[in-house]
């Protein structure tokens, strides 16, 4: 129900000019491009759209537009730009004009920055959790356009969370608990802190009444004990920083009424134990740059402890390291006159301007124009990595969002004293991988504060931390579950790819000694069968499990291999005598053949006959090109073309150090042998799905399956086999088909 006016219309139209004219006295007064014409061009046309439109509270609609506008402006520090889309930024969604009108007014950059607000209009958490998601996602990829779209967010979401009290209860306590899950985690990772705080309080205002009440009045009553003890810590530094010609504001902060209650929540304590209400705050003024600032910061902090002694464990040097905020200070705790413990914050007025106002501050301290902010544009990326493989419930993404984005940092410190910053959550090996692959790959334990700990145990701020290696340790995967940080799971699975590939290599050894032991050609019939036998999935998986002792050769297997006589017919019939000839004695055969044949100044024509002696190539372990593919040849130590596909990483390292060895290559124009192809799909799950691609497969397109594994993780499906196909151009067209069926999202080849 929308509240009747309490004013005449003249007064309102008075009220509605002051606040405007109070949006340009600001905007004035700042170090931004004077535009104040396109500023009173959007104020009038805004004013006129929403025109005899109210607020829940009664007053003019106008009125909010005009707030927003002046936070955007003198809280984040906002220009011209940001002040018209501000105070347009809900024409689109509330009235008949269109983006297109506000672009032909006021341009594409302001109608891009109004577009992007209108599109994640509404509340986050709808009653449908896809809509949630789907508004949160919207959220984040704008940010990632232009962050002045979020900041403008922010400054709505303020002025709504100020005028919360006309709202409904159940409205109140809806908008409210929204704000404290997503809206002030993320202004406190856009450094936002003024607004974050403010937020918070007033979410803890709206959702839990009384005990915002019961604190704020304990932290009223204290005022004055707090005010002495001030006083007392503070006196004899101010003093002395004034002698020093230090120009400074020393200023007592009072911890907000929602990090009080949250702290005697969290450690289950009451008021009179939280000791850390107040902190003291030195703002000095100087030259913004960061060798004078950092001159004065230590300055400062060594007049602090030449009074009092300072808390080994808690000091802070956010000025080298800032936070993924942008933070940067100087925080040192020591114990006061009166046994008190004192935290006192040391920063410089640009650091002070971005530590408040976030983000934004940045701008006004840039050496030039375009200049990017390193902090900022990680951050983004981090959010789009996440954006490009959401959950696929809703609630998870959410869920995953803030895990990943709006987490805690803790600070850890290795054994020599060394800082590191890390996401709340992280564990043992965690840090280890932050330090380096190595270490993390070898860690086998860890001394927290002095005492054995598992490498699954979870760090907490002020953790000193010696990592535990041995030479004999190997990365294992299910490391991945006890991890939280993005760096440290990078690392793991290269130091897991690096450990597969050595045992790739060993196991390579291990089957080309089998092969001359019993000799046994190496031919692809004999690998094939015996990959089939041994249940691996393809030669590198074969090689890795012996590698890794999963899978030994048997006598019995020998004797049953070679006891194969259609298999070795087709290998030996058309070499005589009846006797097999040993690998080594074939090896010499056909490199003495090959040698005769090949020369790298032509092109060498590819032919695949009926038998790996007639083939004139081999194909490659790494990439398993086949006929279609464009492929280069390289000619081994045995004389031997090897076919790579041109994108093989190998490809190009031999390119680069064997260059002589190179030779051009194209297939043969027809040919009717098969060769084994691995495709993946992946997709939504659903009854029938795995049907129509097996129907596709084996009767639309008459392939011959050779390996079918399919696994479901609650709605997504994943799909690998192989196939023989005579052609590359044959799995592109299956590719293409399996892709039309609804619900797959992914059919790609393997190499």
């Amino acid at each position: 129900m929308i509240s009747k006016p309490r004013y005449t219309p003249e007064e309102e139209d008075r009220m509605i000019d002051d606040a405007f004219q109070d949006v340009l006295k600001g905007y004035l007064a700042s170090n931004h491009r004077k535009k104040v014409e396109i500023i009173n061009r959007a104020y009038q046309f805004a004013r006129e759209a929403h025109k005899g439109i109210r607020r829940r509270s009664g007053e003019p609609y106008i009125l909010h537009p005009i707030a927003v506008a002046k936070i955007a402006s003198q809280e984040i520090g906002l220009g011209s730009t940001s002040i018209c889309a501000s105070l347009l930024h809900d024409v689109v969604e509330d009235t008949d004009y269109t983006v297109e009108d506000i672009r032909n007014n006021f341009g594409d950059k302001i109608a891009s920055i109004v577009d992007g607000l209108t599109k994640i209009s509404g509340g986050l958490l709808g009653d449908q959790a896809s809509i949630q998601a789907e508004n949160f996602r919207k959220l984040l990829l704008t940010m990632a356009e232009d962050i002045r779209v979020i900041l403008i967010k922010m400054a709505d979401r303020l002025h709504n969370m100020r005028t919360l009290g006309s709202m409904a209860p159940h409205k109140q306590f809806k908008i409210a608990g929204e704000t404290l899950y997503v809206y002030a985690p993320l202004a406190h990772r856009l450094g936002l802190y003024a607004i974050k705080t403010e937020l918070e309080d007033l979410a803890f205002k709206y959702e839990h009444p009384q005990a915002y009440e019961r604190v704020k009045s304990q932290i009223i009553a204290s005022e004055e004990e707090r005010n002495r003890l001030y006083t007392n810590f503070s006196a004899p530094i101010i003093k002395r920083l004034h002698e020093k010609g230090i120009e400074f504001e020393a200023v007592n902060r009072v911890k907000s009424v929602f990090s009080v209650w949250r702290k005697m929540e969290l450690k289950q304590i009451p008021f009179e134990e939280v000791y850390d209400i107040y902190a003291m705050r030195i703002i000095f003024r100087c030259e913004p740059k960061i060798e004078v600032e950092k001159t004065i910061c230590y300055d400062i902090y060594n007049t602090i402890t030449s009074f009092y002694h300072p808390h080994p464990e808690r000091t802070r040097d956010w000025i080298v390291n800032p936070k993924a905020n942008g933070y940067q200070a100087l925080h040192v705790t020591a114990m006061g006159p009166d046994g008190v413990w004192v935290e006192v914050q040391i920063r410089s007025e640009r650091m002070d301007d971005i530590a408040e106002r976030g983000f934004a501050a940045h701008w006004k301290y840039k050496n030039g124009e375009g200049e990017e902010e390193p902090e900022l544009n990680n951050w983004i990326k981090t959010i789009q990595d996440i954006l490009k493989n959401p959950e696929p419930n809703a609630l998870d993404f959410l869920d995953t969002i803030k895990l990943n984005l709006f987490s805690s940092e803790i600070v850890v410190f290795t054994r020599d004293g060394d800082m590191l910053n890390l996401p709340k959550g992280s564990s043992v090996l965690d840090f280890a991988f932050n330090i380096h692959t190595n270490i993390g790959a070898t860690c086998i334990a860890a001394k927290v504060n002095h005492k054995l700990v598992p490498l699954g145990h979870k760090l907490n701020s002020g953790d000193q931390v010696e990592i535990l290696t041995s030479k004999t340790q190997t990365p294992k995967e299910e490391w991945a579950n006890d991890m939280v940080t993005a760096r440290g799971k990078t690392r793991l699975r290269s130091a897991l790819k690096k450990q597969r590939h050595i045992i790739v290599e060993n196991g390579r050894k291990i089957y080309r000694d089998f092969l001359v032991d019993n000799d046994l050609p190496a031919s692809p019939e004999i690998t094939s069968r015996i990959i089939r036998d041994l249940k691996a999935r393809n030669r590198e998986d074969l090689y890795y499990q012996l590698g890794a002792n999963k899978i030994a050769f048997s006598e019995e297997y020998v004797k049953r291999i070679k006891s194969t006589p259609s298999l070795f017919t087709r290998i030996f019939g058309s070499l005589g005598g009846g006797k097999t000839p040993s690998n080594k004695e074939l090896s010499r055969q056909k490199d003495e053949a090959e040698a005769t044949k090949i020369n790298t100044k032509e092109v060498y024509v590819l032919h695949r006959g009926n038998t790996s002696s007639e083939s004139n190539f081999r194909l490659s372990d790494c990439c398993h090109p086949i006929p279609g593919d464009d492929v280069l040849g390289f000619i081994d130590d045995n004389g031997q073309v090897v076919i790579h596909d041109q994108t093989c990483p190998h490809a190009q390292r031999l390119k680069a150090t064997r260059g002589s060895s190179i030779v051009a290559t194209r297939w043969e124009e027809e040919t009717s042998k098969d060769f084994l192809a691995d495709i993946h799909v992946e997709g939504i799950d659903r009854i029938g799905i795995l049907h129509q691609i097996i129907g596709i497969i084996s009767q639309d397109m008459s392939f011959n399956m050779k390996r079918l594994n399919i696994e479901s993780d609650n709605e997504v499906f994943r799909c690998d086999l192989t196939l023989l196909v005579n052609n590359a151009k044959i799995v592109v067209n299956l590719c293409d088909k399996l892709k039309k069926i609804d619900g797959v999202k992914i059919a790609n080849r393997v190499s």
